[in-house]
């Protein structure tokens, strides 16, 4: 952390870093106790974590303050500020980490292997997509009202009352249409089954 703010430091202008720096020391040295109270409440006493807390919302404090001095009225109650938003930054970062990483999964479990054994092959995830291409053939070769009744029912699982209403039949009807179309994609895909 010292070599982050040595090296901060060195790009901040001299006459600008003079009068930052001591505007900064004097607000630091007036709430440095109320700081550390305070970030020891944001992580619940992880006097660790407090601490890292308090590094961070030094520098950040400190390179603003030294760059932009004449931007803050109330150096101390912009040290609290920072600090909240440091820490409400690491608890963002923490929570985009978990998503990726979960610390309690045992990589040696077997429903870990389970769930990798159960991903296809290569060799059957060729034959899906060869079936898939069956499949897409077959629909091109189906009529409009064909297509639209394979849509309702067997992509979007529509009741048979959708899908008389969408056609403007009986449902009888629709029923009819549907066991017609299941034997006709039979003769297309005869190594198919549609459900």
């Amino acid at each position: 952390m010292e070599q982050e703010m040595e090296m901060a430091i060195s790009e901040i202008p001299m006459e600008l870093a003079i009068g930052g720096r001591s505007r900064f020391e004097n607000a630091w040295r007036s709430v440095r106790a109320d700081l550390g109270r305070r970030a020891r409440r944001l992580t619940h006493g992880d006097h660790d974590r407090a601490e890292e807390l308090l590094s961070r919302t030094a520098l950040k404090a400190f390179l603003y303050i030294c760059q932009f001095s004449e931007r803050v009225r109330d150096a101390e109650g912009f040290l609290f500020l920072v600090l909240n938003h440091t820490f409400l930054d690491s608890a963002r970062r923490n929570t985009r980490e978990e998503k990726v990483i979960d610390p309690y999964v045992d990589l040696d479990t077997d429903s870990i292997h389970a769930m990798a054994s159960s991903a296809p092959s290569p060799l059957q995830a060729l034959l899906m997509q060869e079936e898939l291409e069956q499949v897409r053939q077959a629909l091109m070769q189906l009529s409009d009202a064909q297509r639209m009744l394979f849509q309702l029912k067997f992509e979007e699982e529509r009741p048979y009352s959708e899908i008389a209403a969408a056609f403007g039949i009986s449902e009888a009807l629709a029923r009819k249409r549907v066991e017609l179309l299941r034997k006709k994609l039979h003769a297309l895909l005869p190594q198919r089954r549609v459900h």
